[in-house]
Protein backbone atom coordinates (compact mmCIF):
# COMPACT_ATOMS: atom_id res chain seq x y z
CA UNK A 1 0.00 0.00 0.00
CA UNK A 2 1.09 3.53 -1.11
CA UNK A 3 2.35 6.00 1.64
CA UNK A 4 3.04 8.93 -0.99
CA UNK A 5 1.08 11.71 -0.06
CA UNK A 6 -0.30 13.88 -2.71
CA UNK A 7 1.26 17.46 -3.63
CA UNK A 8 2.99 18.90 -6.23
CA UNK A 9 5.88 16.73 -6.38
CA UNK A 10 3.65 13.65 -7.65
CA UNK A 11 1.74 15.66 -10.39
CA UNK A 12 2.84 15.09 -13.72
CA UNK A 13 4.20 17.65 -15.84
CA UNK A 14 1.47 18.90 -17.19
CA UNK A 15 -0.62 18.30 -14.21
CA UNK A 16 2.93 20.89 -12.85
CA UNK A 17 2.34 23.56 -15.63
CA UNK A 18 -1.40 24.01 -14.46
CA UNK A 19 -0.26 24.16 -10.90
CA UNK A 20 2.17 26.32 -11.25
CA UNK A 21 0.82 28.92 -13.71
CA UNK A 22 -2.53 28.99 -11.29
CA UNK A 23 -0.03 29.49 -8.20
CA UNK A 24 1.21 33.17 -10.63
CA UNK A 25 -2.45 33.60 -11.00
CA UNK A 26 -3.92 36.85 -9.15
CA UNK A 27 -6.52 35.58 -6.27
CA UNK A 28 -9.61 36.59 -7.84
CA UNK A 29 -12.12 34.39 -5.61
CA UNK A 30 -12.56 34.27 -1.97
CA UNK A 31 -13.94 30.99 -0.76
CA UNK A 32 -15.79 30.47 2.53
CA UNK A 33 -16.11 27.19 2.94
CA UNK A 34 -13.74 23.94 2.47
CA UNK A 35 -15.99 20.92 2.79
CA UNK A 36 -16.70 18.75 -0.08
CA UNK A 37 -19.81 20.42 -1.43
CA UNK A 38 -17.83 23.62 -3.04
CA UNK A 39 -14.80 21.30 -3.84
CA UNK A 40 -16.95 18.75 -5.70
CA UNK A 41 -19.05 21.62 -7.58
CA UNK A 42 -17.62 25.03 -7.35
CA UNK A 43 -13.90 24.40 -7.16
CA UNK A 44 -14.20 21.85 -9.87
CA UNK A 45 -16.14 24.30 -12.26
CA UNK A 46 -13.55 27.18 -11.85
CA UNK A 47 -10.62 24.38 -12.53
CA UNK A 48 -12.90 23.21 -15.65
CA UNK A 49 -12.61 26.90 -17.19
CA UNK A 50 -9.04 27.06 -15.82
CA UNK A 51 -7.85 24.07 -17.99
CA UNK A 52 -9.64 25.86 -21.02
CA UNK A 53 -7.78 28.86 -20.64
CA UNK A 54 -10.85 31.03 -19.97
CA UNK A 55 -10.02 32.10 -16.30
CA UNK A 56 -6.65 33.57 -14.87
CA UNK A 57 -7.70 33.77 -11.27
CA UNK A 58 -7.01 31.66 -8.17
CA UNK A 59 -9.10 30.92 -4.96
CA UNK A 60 -8.03 31.97 -1.27
CA UNK A 61 -9.74 29.66 0.80
CA UNK A 62 -10.67 29.77 4.62
CA UNK A 63 -13.17 27.76 6.88
CA UNK A 64 -16.43 29.29 7.93
CA UNK A 65 -15.91 28.14 11.71
CA UNK A 66 -13.32 27.01 14.11
CA UNK A 67 -13.80 23.20 13.25
CA UNK A 68 -12.95 23.17 9.97
CA UNK A 69 -9.59 23.74 10.73
CA UNK A 70 -8.26 20.17 10.07
CA UNK A 71 -9.46 20.46 6.76
CA UNK A 72 -7.45 23.72 5.90
CA UNK A 73 -4.45 22.25 7.48
CA UNK A 74 -4.95 19.14 5.31
CA UNK A 75 -5.44 21.28 2.02
CA UNK A 76 -2.36 23.11 3.12
CA UNK A 77 -0.25 20.26 3.41
CA UNK A 78 -1.22 19.09 0.07
CA UNK A 79 -0.30 22.78 -1.52
CA UNK A 80 -3.82 22.98 -2.03
CA UNK A 81 -4.25 20.04 -4.09
CA UNK A 82 -7.12 17.37 -3.93
CA UNK A 83 -8.34 14.53 -6.02
CA UNK A 84 -12.19 14.65 -7.48
CA UNK A 85 -13.42 11.28 -8.64
CA UNK A 86 -16.51 12.24 -10.64
CA UNK A 87 -18.55 8.74 -11.61
CA UNK A 88 -22.10 8.00 -12.39
CA UNK A 89 -24.33 7.24 -15.37
CA UNK A 90 -24.51 9.31 -18.18
CA UNK A 91 -27.40 8.68 -20.68
CA UNK A 92 -27.47 5.25 -18.64
CA UNK A 93 -23.84 4.63 -19.37
CA UNK A 94 -21.49 4.25 -16.12
CA UNK A 95 -18.93 6.51 -16.31
CA UNK A 96 -15.65 7.75 -14.36
CA UNK A 97 -13.40 10.46 -13.89
CA UNK A 98 -10.54 11.46 -12.22
CA UNK A 99 -9.15 14.74 -11.83
CA UNK A 100 -6.75 16.92 -9.80
CA UNK A 101 -8.21 20.11 -8.93
CA UNK A 102 -5.55 23.05 -8.72
CA UNK A 103 -7.35 26.39 -8.15
CA UNK A 104 -5.99 26.87 -4.57
CA UNK A 105 -3.08 29.33 -4.07
CA UNK A 106 -3.85 29.70 -0.58
CA UNK A 107 -5.70 28.56 2.38
CA UNK A 108 -5.84 29.74 5.60
CA UNK A 109 -7.53 29.40 9.18
CA UNK A 110 -9.01 33.22 9.63
CA UNK A 111 -9.20 32.51 12.90
CA UNK A 112 -5.61 32.13 13.46
CA UNK A 113 -4.77 34.44 11.07
CA UNK A 114 -7.00 37.04 11.07
CA UNK A 115 -4.60 39.98 9.48
CA UNK A 116 -4.44 37.40 6.50
CA UNK A 117 -8.15 37.33 6.05
CA UNK A 118 -8.47 40.99 6.31
CA UNK A 119 -5.14 41.65 3.75
CA UNK A 120 -7.49 39.80 1.39
CA UNK A 121 -9.60 43.21 1.18
CA UNK A 122 -6.85 45.28 -0.30
CA UNK A 123 -6.09 42.99 -3.39
CA UNK A 124 -7.30 44.81 -6.32
CA UNK A 125 -8.54 41.72 -8.49
CA UNK A 126 -10.54 40.20 -5.46
CA UNK A 127 -13.79 40.37 -7.01
CA UNK A 128 -15.98 37.13 -6.29
CA UNK A 129 -17.08 35.36 -2.51
CA UNK A 130 -18.54 31.96 -2.97
CA UNK A 131 -19.69 30.14 -0.03
CA UNK A 132 -21.26 27.20 1.77
CA UNK A 133 -21.57 27.57 5.28
CA UNK A 134 -24.80 25.09 5.52
CA UNK A 135 -28.16 27.31 6.24
CA UNK A 136 -27.39 27.37 10.03
CA UNK A 137 -24.61 29.44 8.69
CA UNK A 138 -26.08 32.09 6.74
CA UNK A 139 -28.59 33.98 9.40
CA UNK A 140 -27.92 36.63 11.85
CA UNK A 141 -26.71 37.09 15.43
CA UNK A 142 -25.74 39.26 17.45
CA UNK A 143 -21.42 39.59 18.04
CA UNK A 144 -19.34 42.28 18.90
CA UNK A 145 -17.14 42.94 16.61
CA UNK A 146 -13.53 44.44 18.34
CA UNK A 147 -10.25 45.51 16.20
CA UNK A 148 -7.67 42.70 16.20
CA UNK A 149 -10.27 40.14 16.95
CA UNK A 150 -11.80 37.10 14.47
CA UNK A 151 -15.57 37.83 13.88
CA UNK A 152 -17.16 34.23 14.79
CA UNK A 153 -19.76 34.04 11.80
CA UNK A 154 -19.56 33.96 8.16
CA UNK A 155 -21.72 37.22 7.70
CA UNK A 156 -20.02 39.05 9.91
CA UNK A 157 -16.65 38.26 8.37
CA UNK A 158 -17.40 39.43 5.41
CA UNK A 159 -19.12 42.68 7.06
CA UNK A 160 -15.61 43.47 8.34
CA UNK A 161 -14.03 42.40 5.14
CA UNK A 162 -16.05 44.79 3.00
CA UNK A 163 -15.39 47.84 5.56
CA UNK A 164 -11.80 47.24 5.20
CA UNK A 165 -11.80 47.22 1.35
CA UNK A 166 -14.21 50.28 0.89
CA UNK A 167 -11.62 51.93 3.12
CA UNK A 168 -8.34 50.57 1.49
CA UNK A 169 -10.21 51.96 -1.98
CA UNK A 170 -11.91 55.03 -0.56
CA UNK A 171 -15.09 53.26 -1.96
CA UNK A 172 -14.47 53.15 -5.58
CA UNK A 173 -17.39 51.92 -7.43
CA UNK A 174 -15.46 49.39 -9.24
CA UNK A 175 -13.94 47.43 -6.24
CA UNK A 176 -17.38 45.78 -4.75
CA UNK A 177 -17.58 42.64 -4.64
CA UNK A 178 -19.94 39.50 -6.55
CA UNK A 179 -21.19 37.43 -3.53
CA UNK A 180 -22.24 34.20 -4.75
CA UNK A 181 -23.98 32.30 -1.68
CA UNK A 182 -24.74 28.35 -2.01
CA UNK A 183 -26.44 27.57 0.99
CA UNK A 184 -29.67 25.77 0.62
CA UNK A 185 -31.81 28.70 1.45
CA UNK A 186 -34.19 30.45 -0.77
CA UNK A 187 -33.05 34.17 -1.86
CA UNK A 188 -29.95 33.21 0.02
CA UNK A 189 -28.49 36.35 -1.99
CA UNK A 190 -30.64 38.81 -0.22
CA UNK A 191 -30.39 37.35 3.11
CA UNK A 192 -26.47 37.57 3.13
CA UNK A 193 -27.68 41.15 2.32
CA UNK A 194 -29.76 41.74 4.68
CA UNK A 195 -27.38 40.25 7.65
CA UNK A 196 -24.24 42.33 6.69
CA UNK A 197 -26.75 45.60 6.31
CA UNK A 198 -27.95 44.53 10.17
CA UNK A 199 -24.04 44.05 11.43
CA UNK A 200 -23.32 48.06 9.37
CA UNK A 201 -26.53 48.84 11.93
CA UNK A 202 -25.10 47.07 15.07
CA UNK A 203 -21.49 48.41 14.41
CA UNK A 204 -22.35 51.97 13.59
CA UNK A 205 -20.49 51.93 10.58
CA UNK A 206 -20.80 55.06 8.28
CA UNK A 207 -23.46 55.51 6.06
CA UNK A 208 -21.50 56.39 2.63
CA UNK A 209 -20.15 52.32 3.82
CA UNK A 210 -23.92 51.36 3.62
CA UNK A 211 -24.77 53.23 0.48
CA UNK A 212 -21.50 51.57 -0.77
CA UNK A 213 -22.67 47.83 0.05
CA UNK A 214 -26.21 48.32 -1.32
CA UNK A 215 -25.03 50.43 -4.63
CA UNK A 216 -21.72 47.96 -5.71
CA UNK A 217 -21.87 45.06 -4.14
CA UNK A 218 -23.93 42.13 -5.67
CA UNK A 219 -25.45 39.38 -3.58
CA UNK A 220 -26.58 37.60 -5.97
CA UNK A 221 -29.66 34.41 -5.41
CA UNK A 222 -29.06 30.70 -6.25
CA UNK A 223 -29.36 27.35 -6.77
CA UNK A 224 -27.12 24.82 -6.78
CA UNK A 225 -27.42 21.19 -7.47
CA UNK A 226 -25.17 18.36 -7.31
CA UNK A 227 -24.48 15.13 -5.05
CA UNK A 228 -21.26 15.57 -3.76
CA UNK A 229 -20.45 12.03 -1.72
CA UNK A 230 -17.59 13.08 -0.19
CA UNK A 231 -15.04 10.77 1.22
CA UNK A 232 -15.10 6.87 -0.19
CA UNK A 233 -15.37 3.59 1.88
CA UNK A 234 -12.13 3.19 2.73
CA UNK A 235 -12.06 -0.41 0.34
CA UNK A 236 -12.56 1.70 -2.88
CA UNK A 237 -9.84 4.65 -1.48
CA UNK A 238 -7.16 2.41 -0.56
CA UNK A 239 -7.61 0.63 -4.34
CA UNK A 240 -7.52 4.23 -5.95
CA UNK A 241 -4.46 5.00 -3.93
CA UNK A 242 -3.08 1.79 -5.21
CA UNK A 243 -3.47 2.27 -8.36
CA UNK A 244 -3.01 6.58 -8.33
CA UNK A 245 0.60 5.88 -6.51
CA UNK A 246 -0.30 8.81 -3.57
CA UNK A 247 -3.08 9.12 -1.11
CA UNK A 248 -5.15 11.91 -0.76
CA UNK A 249 -6.92 12.13 2.78
CA UNK A 250 -8.88 15.21 0.67
CA UNK A 251 -10.30 12.71 -1.67
CA UNK A 252 -14.14 13.66 -2.73
CA UNK A 253 -16.71 12.01 -5.17
CA UNK A 254 -19.33 13.59 -7.02
CA UNK A 255 -22.14 12.62 -9.50
CA UNK A 256 -21.73 13.76 -13.61
CA UNK A 257 -24.74 15.73 -12.82
CA UNK A 258 -24.57 19.87 -11.71
CA UNK A 259 -26.68 22.51 -11.85
CA UNK A 260 -26.24 26.12 -10.67
CA UNK A 261 -28.80 28.76 -11.38
CA UNK A 262 -27.79 32.12 -10.91
CA UNK A 263 -30.41 35.05 -10.34
CA UNK A 264 -28.18 37.72 -12.48
CA UNK A 265 -27.43 38.75 -15.60
CA UNK A 266 -25.58 36.79 -18.20
CA UNK A 267 -22.87 39.31 -18.78
CA UNK A 268 -21.80 38.44 -15.49
CA UNK A 269 -20.70 35.57 -16.91
CA UNK A 270 -17.24 37.51 -18.08
CA UNK A 271 -16.39 37.76 -13.68
CA UNK A 272 -16.61 33.69 -13.75
CA UNK A 273 -16.61 32.15 -17.01
CA UNK A 274 -18.29 29.19 -16.16
CA UNK A 275 -21.18 29.20 -18.45
CA UNK A 276 -18.52 30.00 -21.41
CA UNK A 277 -17.18 26.64 -20.59
CA UNK A 278 -19.98 24.56 -21.27
CA UNK A 279 -21.11 23.68 -17.68
CA UNK A 280 -24.63 23.98 -16.88
CA UNK A 281 -24.31 27.18 -15.30
CA UNK A 282 -27.26 29.36 -15.93
CA UNK A 283 -27.92 33.21 -15.47
CA UNK A 284 -31.65 33.94 -15.22
CA UNK A 285 -33.74 36.78 -14.61
CA UNK A 286 -35.93 34.74 -11.97
CA UNK A 287 -34.68 31.52 -9.71
CA UNK A 288 -38.10 30.56 -8.87
CA UNK A 289 -39.14 28.18 -11.38
CA UNK A 290 -35.88 26.14 -10.74
CA UNK A 291 -36.49 25.92 -7.24
CA UNK A 292 -40.07 25.08 -7.92
CA UNK A 293 -39.14 22.00 -9.82
CA UNK A 294 -36.64 21.14 -7.72
CA UNK A 295 -38.24 21.08 -4.65
CA UNK A 296 -41.24 19.43 -5.90
CA UNK A 297 -39.87 17.02 -8.28
CA UNK A 298 -36.43 15.93 -6.86
CA UNK A 299 -36.98 16.68 -3.41
CA UNK A 300 -40.72 15.90 -3.45
CA UNK A 301 -39.91 12.33 -4.95
CA UNK A 302 -36.83 11.67 -2.06
CA UNK A 303 -39.52 12.52 0.28
CA UNK A 304 -41.98 9.86 -1.09
CA UNK A 305 -39.64 7.04 -1.81
CA UNK A 306 -38.53 7.46 1.54
CA UNK A 307 -41.65 7.31 3.68
CA UNK A 308 -43.23 4.80 1.26
CA UNK A 309 -39.76 3.08 0.63
CA UNK A 310 -38.95 2.50 4.69
CA UNK A 311 -42.37 1.43 5.26
CA UNK A 312 -41.82 -1.74 2.88
CA UNK A 313 -38.39 -1.96 4.24
CA UNK A 314 -35.82 -0.53 1.68
CA UNK A 315 -33.30 1.61 2.54
CA UNK A 316 -31.94 3.18 -0.03
CA UNK A 317 -32.55 5.66 -2.98
CA UNK A 318 -31.15 3.57 -6.14
CA UNK A 319 -32.48 0.34 -4.19
CA UNK A 320 -36.18 1.63 -4.63
CA UNK A 321 -36.04 3.06 -7.56
CA UNK A 322 -34.96 -0.48 -8.87
CA UNK A 323 -38.08 -1.74 -7.07
CA UNK A 324 -40.74 -1.81 -10.13
CA UNK A 325 -43.91 -1.21 -7.78
CA UNK A 326 -42.34 1.47 -6.12
CA UNK A 327 -40.52 3.10 -9.54
CA UNK A 328 -43.82 2.41 -11.26
CA UNK A 329 -45.54 4.66 -8.53
CA UNK A 330 -43.53 7.58 -7.96
CA UNK A 331 -42.44 8.20 -11.86
CA UNK A 332 -46.51 7.57 -12.80
CA UNK A 333 -47.04 10.59 -9.81
CA UNK A 334 -44.79 13.01 -10.58
CA UNK A 335 -45.67 12.70 -14.50
CA UNK A 336 -49.19 12.97 -14.20
CA UNK A 337 -49.89 14.57 -10.78
CA UNK A 338 -47.24 16.69 -9.37
CA UNK A 339 -46.09 18.30 -12.58
CA UNK A 340 -49.01 18.92 -13.71
CA UNK A 341 -49.56 20.90 -10.78
CA UNK A 342 -47.06 23.11 -11.37
CA UNK A 343 -47.35 26.85 -13.83
CA UNK A 344 -44.57 25.98 -15.95
CA UNK A 345 -43.48 24.50 -19.24
CA UNK A 346 -44.37 20.58 -19.15
CA UNK A 347 -41.94 19.75 -21.50
CA UNK A 348 -39.04 20.85 -19.62
CA UNK A 349 -40.30 19.33 -16.33
CA UNK A 350 -40.14 15.98 -18.24
CA UNK A 351 -36.87 16.24 -19.29
CA UNK A 352 -35.57 17.46 -15.60
CA UNK A 353 -37.83 14.42 -14.13
CA UNK A 354 -35.78 11.96 -16.53
CA UNK A 355 -32.58 13.35 -15.18
CA UNK A 356 -33.57 13.17 -11.78
CA UNK A 357 -34.79 9.42 -12.38
CA UNK A 358 -31.42 8.61 -14.14
CA UNK A 359 -29.22 10.29 -11.25
CA UNK A 360 -31.35 8.43 -8.42
CA UNK A 361 -29.77 5.08 -10.29
CA UNK A 362 -26.22 6.24 -9.59
CA UNK A 363 -25.00 2.42 -8.53
CA UNK A 364 -21.82 4.84 -7.08
CA UNK A 365 -24.27 6.62 -4.57
CA UNK A 366 -25.53 4.88 -1.26
CA UNK A 367 -27.97 6.91 -0.25
CA UNK A 368 -30.18 6.22 2.78
CA UNK A 369 -33.61 6.74 3.09
CA UNK A 370 -33.43 7.33 6.68
CA UNK A 371 -31.17 10.43 5.67
CA UNK A 372 -33.86 11.28 3.65
CA UNK A 373 -37.17 10.96 6.26
CA UNK A 374 -34.91 12.88 8.90
CA UNK A 375 -37.58 16.24 9.37
CA UNK A 376 -39.98 14.72 7.07
CA UNK A 377 -42.70 17.01 8.45
CA UNK A 378 -41.60 19.95 7.46
CA UNK A 379 -40.05 18.76 4.39
CA UNK A 380 -43.80 17.24 2.96
CA UNK A 381 -44.95 20.44 3.65
CA UNK A 382 -42.62 22.17 1.95
CA UNK A 383 -42.40 19.48 -1.32
CA UNK A 384 -45.61 17.78 -1.56
CA UNK A 385 -48.33 19.67 0.57
CA UNK A 386 -48.27 22.16 -2.53
CA UNK A 387 -49.37 19.77 -4.86
CA UNK A 388 -51.98 18.40 -2.77
CA UNK A 389 -53.71 21.76 -1.94
CA UNK A 390 -53.53 22.37 -5.66
CA UNK A 391 -56.16 19.48 -5.80
CA UNK A 392 -57.63 19.99 -3.10
CA UNK A 393 -58.51 23.53 -2.97
CA UNK A 394 -61.33 24.34 -5.70
CA UNK A 395 -63.71 21.32 -4.42
CA UNK A 396 -64.18 20.51 -0.77
CA UNK A 397 -65.25 17.15 -1.80
CA UNK A 398 -62.43 16.46 -3.92
CA UNK A 399 -60.06 13.67 -3.43
CA UNK A 400 -56.02 13.47 -4.19
CA UNK A 401 -55.33 11.77 -7.34
CA UNK A 402 -53.82 7.93 -6.17
CA UNK A 403 -50.29 8.81 -6.15
CA UNK A 404 -50.49 11.84 -4.08
CA UNK A 405 -53.02 10.11 -1.71
CA UNK A 406 -50.34 7.49 -1.31
CA UNK A 407 -47.89 9.44 -0.27
CA UNK A 408 -49.72 11.50 2.33
CA UNK A 409 -51.07 7.84 4.05
CA UNK A 410 -47.56 7.05 3.64
CA UNK A 411 -46.64 10.18 5.66
CA UNK A 412 -49.39 9.44 8.41
CA UNK A 413 -48.43 5.59 8.63
CA UNK A 414 -44.93 6.61 9.18
CA UNK A 415 -45.38 8.75 11.88
CA UNK A 416 -47.52 6.25 13.58
CA UNK A 417 -45.34 6.24 16.74
CA UNK A 418 -44.93 5.65 20.10
CA UNK A 419 -42.82 7.07 22.89
CA UNK A 420 -40.32 4.61 24.10
CA UNK A 421 -37.07 5.42 25.84
CA UNK A 422 -34.79 5.72 22.64
CA UNK A 423 -37.53 8.54 21.37
CA UNK A 424 -40.12 8.19 19.15
CA UNK A 425 -40.46 4.98 17.69
CA UNK A 426 -42.41 3.40 14.56
CA UNK A 427 -42.65 0.49 12.93
CA UNK A 428 -42.55 -0.77 9.39
CA UNK A 429 -45.10 -3.39 7.56
CA UNK A 430 -42.51 -5.89 7.74
CA UNK A 431 -42.63 -5.60 11.29
CA UNK A 432 -38.88 -3.50 11.89
CA UNK A 433 -38.70 -1.05 14.37
CA UNK A 434 -36.94 2.53 13.53
CA UNK A 435 -36.82 6.04 15.67
CA UNK A 436 -38.12 8.80 14.07
CA UNK A 437 -36.14 12.10 13.76
CA UNK A 438 -38.20 15.38 14.20
CA UNK A 439 -39.76 18.28 15.74
CA UNK A 440 -39.92 16.51 19.52
CA UNK A 441 -42.98 18.87 19.91
CA UNK A 442 -45.35 17.71 17.24
CA UNK A 443 -43.76 14.26 17.17
CA UNK A 444 -45.34 14.48 21.34
CA UNK A 445 -48.58 15.42 19.48
CA UNK A 446 -49.50 12.61 16.99
CA UNK A 447 -48.12 10.18 19.57
CA UNK A 448 -50.49 11.23 21.74
CA UNK A 449 -53.21 11.00 19.23
CA UNK A 450 -52.40 7.59 18.07
CA UNK A 451 -52.46 6.71 21.86
CA UNK A 452 -55.95 7.07 21.97
CA UNK A 453 -56.79 4.91 19.21
CA UNK A 454 -54.21 2.19 19.04
CA UNK A 455 -52.52 -0.40 21.18
CA UNK A 456 -49.99 -1.01 18.45
CA UNK A 457 -50.60 -4.18 17.84
CA UNK A 458 -52.10 -2.68 14.64
CA UNK A 459 -55.24 -4.52 15.20
CA UNK A 460 -57.69 -1.21 15.50
CA UNK A 461 -61.16 -0.57 13.29
CA UNK A 462 -61.47 1.38 10.54
CA UNK A 463 -63.88 3.60 12.80
CA UNK A 464 -60.95 4.52 15.31
CA UNK A 465 -58.49 4.65 12.65
CA UNK A 466 -60.15 7.34 10.77
CA UNK A 467 -60.61 9.27 13.64
CA UNK A 468 -56.64 9.28 14.42
CA UNK A 469 -56.29 10.09 10.94
CA UNK A 470 -59.01 12.81 10.79
CA UNK A 471 -56.86 14.48 14.61
CA UNK A 472 -53.84 14.94 12.96
CA UNK A 473 -55.66 16.04 9.58
CA UNK A 474 -56.75 18.84 11.54
CA UNK A 475 -53.06 19.91 13.78
CA UNK A 476 -52.18 23.15 11.86
CA UNK A 477 -48.87 23.09 13.41
CA UNK A 478 -48.05 20.11 10.91
CA UNK A 479 -49.93 21.79 8.08
CA UNK A 480 -50.53 25.46 8.67
CA UNK A 481 -54.40 25.01 8.57
CA UNK A 482 -56.91 22.59 9.90
CA UNK A 483 -56.95 20.27 6.45
CA UNK A 484 -59.48 18.47 7.75
CA UNK A 485 -62.39 21.26 8.24
CA UNK A 486 -61.41 22.51 4.34
CA UNK A 487 -61.63 18.59 3.18
CA UNK A 488 -63.66 16.39 5.41
CA UNK A 489 -63.52 13.89 2.74
CA UNK A 490 -59.94 13.18 2.83
CA UNK A 491 -58.97 11.24 6.15
CA UNK A 492 -61.71 8.80 4.79
CA UNK A 493 -59.84 8.42 1.59
CA UNK A 494 -56.29 7.70 3.46
CA UNK A 495 -57.76 5.63 6.02
CA UNK A 496 -59.03 3.59 2.93
CA UNK A 497 -55.69 3.14 1.72
CA UNK A 498 -53.86 2.48 5.41
CA UNK A 499 -56.38 -0.22 5.91
CA UNK A 500 -55.49 -1.68 2.74
CA UNK A 501 -51.76 -2.01 3.89
CA UNK A 502 -52.58 -2.96 7.30
CA UNK A 503 -54.73 -6.19 5.65
CA UNK A 504 -51.98 -7.09 3.25
CA UNK A 505 -49.33 -7.07 6.21
CA UNK A 506 -51.27 -9.31 7.89
CA UNK A 507 -52.01 -12.11 5.31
Amino acid sequence: MTSTRLDKEVLTTEQSLMYNKMKQSPIKVLQIGEGNFLRGFFDWMLYESRKQGLYDGSIAVVQPRPTGKPNIEALSAQDGIYTLVTRGLENNVPTERVDQITVFSTAFDPYEHWDKFIALAELPELKIVVSNTTEAGLTYRPEQWKEGEPIASYPGKLTALLYYRFKAFQGDPERGFICLPCELLERNGDTLRECILRYCEDWQLPAEFRDWIVNHNLFLNSLVDRIVTGYPKQEQADAWFDEWGYRDPMLTTAEPYHLWAIEGDPSLDRNLPLAAAGLNVLWVEDLKPFQVRKVSILNGAHTFMALYGLLQGVQEVRLAMEDSHISKLIKRTIQTEIIPSLPYDSADLQQYAEQVYERFLNPFIQHRLTDIAMNSLSKFRTRLLPAIQYYLQNEQSALLPQGLATVFAALIRYYQVQKVEAGFQGESFTGEFYILRDDPDLLDQIANIWSSYSDFSRDYSSISLHQAVAQILQLEALWGFNIHVSNPNLAEQLTAIMMRWEESSNE
